[in-house]
This record gives C-alpha cells, sequence and structure tokens, in this order.
C-alpha cells in the first residue's frame, strides 16, 4: 500500500494515465517511446505499490477495474494541483508580493495628484500582488512615520533632511499671501507694501519655511498671534479676518473666486516650496517600495 508519494509514483502514474488515454499498453509504446514490456513493467510496479489491481491487460484487450477508475479520477486531479502549483510557484518568483504604505500631505494641486494616480496606475500595470494604503499626514507627522516603518514613502513638504532618509524633488507648489473679506485690508489687496502690514497679526506655519524668510523685506512677520500645521488651517484662520497669511495658490482660488479671499500683493508676498518624496535609504528599500518610487519618478519626469 503506497504510504508516501516519491517521485517515482509520480513517474509511474504519468505512464498509466498516458496508457489510459492510448486506449491500452500496446497503444501507448509511441506516445511514450519505450517499448511495451517496459510499460507493462511499470504499471505493474504501480500496482504492487498501490497494493491493488488498476486494469487488465491480455487477449481480452485493455479495460480498467473499478478501483483503477477511482485511481485515474484522483490521478488527474494530483497532477492537474501540481500543475496549479508550479505556475503558482513560477508567479510568485515573478511577482512584486506585499504591501506599500503611502503617506501623503492634504489638499494637492490637481496636477500632483494626477500624478499620484498615474504613478498609481503605473505600478498596477506591473507583475504585482501589493496591498496599497494611503494616510492623508501633515508634513512632520509624515517624515516621522517613515522613520518608525509605519509608512514606506511620504510625499509632502520636508524643512529639513535627516540623515537617514532619502528626499527626492517632485514639484513646487506657489505660496501667496492673502487676507479676507472681513479684513480691513480687503479693499486695498493687490497693491500692498510691506508698511501697510507691520500692524496686522499674521498665522504662520508652526515649523520652519525658510523659503519664506524675506518675502515682501520681512524675515518674519513681527505680529504672529496663531499657529498652524496644515493649511486647511490657516484657511480658517485667515477667514477670520483677524490674520493674514500664506496660502498654496491652487487651494486660494476658488475662495478667491468667490471673494473670500484676496491676494495682498502678488508680486511682493509670495514663495515658491518643492514638495518631496521621502523615503528611508537605498539599503532598508524592498522591491515593492522601489518599483513604486521608480513608477512615481518617471510620471513626474514625464509632466515636466
Amino acid at each position: 500500500m503506497l504510504q508516501q508519494l516519491s517521485d517515482l509514483d509520480l513517474r509511474l502514474i504519468r505512464v498509466f494515465l498516458s496508457v489510459l488515454d492510448a486506449g491500452g499498453i500496446s497503444a501507448a509504446q509511441t506516445a511514450l517511446n519505450v517499448s511495451q514490456s517496459t510499460i507493462s513493467t511499470q504499471v505493474a510496479t504501480l500496482e504492487t505499490r498501490l497494493g491493488f489491481r488498476l486494469c487488465e491487460r491480455g487477449r481480452a484487450g485493455f479495460r480498467l477495474t473499478p478501483r483503477g477508475e477511482q485511481f485515474a479520477q484522483s490521478s488527474r486531479r494530483l497532477l492537474e494541483n501540481i500543475d496549479h502549483f508550479c505556475l503558482d510557484a513560477r508567479q510568485i518568483g515573478r511577482k512584486l508580493v506585499g504591501q506599500l504604505h503611502l503617506g501623503l500631505i492634504g489638499h494637492a494641486a490637481m496636477s500632483a495628484n494626477a500624478r499620484l494616480s498615474q504613478a498609481i496606475a503605473r505600478f498596477r500595470a506591473r507583475d504585482e500582488a501589493v496591498m496599497l494604503s494611503l494616510a492623508v499626514l501633515a508634513p512632520g507627522q509624515l517624515e516621522e512615520e517613515v522613520i518608525n516603518g509605519r509608512l514606506d514613502l511620504g510625499i509632502g513638504y520636508f524643512w529639513h533632511r535627516l540623515p537617514n532618509l532619502e528626499y527626492l524633488p517632485l514639484y513646487t507648489e506657489h505660496q501667496v499671501a492673502y487676507c479676507a473679506a472681513a479684513h480691513p485690508l480687503f479693499s486695498r489687496a493687490g497693491k500692498l507694501e510691506p508698511a501697510d502690514l507691520a500692524q496686522h497679526d499674521w498665522v504662520w506655519r508652526s515649523y520652519p519655511l525658510p523659503e519664506a524668510e524675506g518675502k515682501g523685506g520681512m524675515s518674519a512677520p513681527a505680529r504672529v498671534t496663531a499657529l498652524a500645521d496644515n493649511m486647511e488651517a490657516v484657511a480658517v484662520l485667515i477667514l477670520s479676518g483677524q490674520h493674514l497669511g500664506f496660502l498654496p495658490q491652487h487651494f486660494a482660488a476658488p475662495l478667491v473666486r468667490q471673494g473670500l479671499l484676496a491676494a495682498l500683493n502678488p508680486a511682493q508676498f509670495s514663495y515658491e516650496v518643492t514638495l518631496h518624496m521621502v523615503a528611508r535609504r537605498q539599503s532598508s528599500r524592498g522591491e515593492v517600495l522601489q518599483a513604486f518610487q521608480d513608477d512615481l519618478v518617471a510620471v513626474h519626469r514625464e509632466g515636466t
């Protein structure tokens, strides 16, 4: 009785099925390219290992026994499962498999989000089986989550450089200073000078903004009375009519069209920031992350 399947057993099973498909031992000689006596010996060896007779063979012709019929069905299922296993194993060898955790800042420009979507589409076109997750976080949180490994890659504004992370520039964002309709400067917005702003309160980001230094003749506003770590919070404070502040131009545009905001003087009070992709350095980067990073960089290069 067969207790454990060996390579020999698999070869004998394939011979048996070939005989069955050919309709007999004599007819199977051509398909197997061996003599009739060799085939008979192989079938007999399989029967011995199984402990029961598979077929009747002789002058009366070839005929399966009831157990032979059951065994033939089981053998075909076995070989089919082996084929599926081999196919799956080959697929695993080719595929990108695993998880990819991405983080980004909120309310990025539509063009930037479109390129991220294009990068995801490009990545999905690869031979991959990857679970994607996306989170929207403040810039400081993005960096922290990449460092501690909860994020594989972040896209946002980073004002300093940490030695264990790699930063790659993706695109720039135009920031402009605004006031709200309820602010006393609103009626004069568009041509305001630094002296006009000296006595008014500002909302500023809670993290350093080296790109903003020196804009409009000031290193930083003299009267910063509110701090915020994201553009939604900055917008709320500006819209109160009590604060001036910088917002991304694309983010403020709908509010400007509605008459809720006005730019102070875009020629003087504006600056550019570069948004980066941040990830752990090459030595700790897996193939899934590297593939997505390549796709993200490629779509941004193609879009420039």
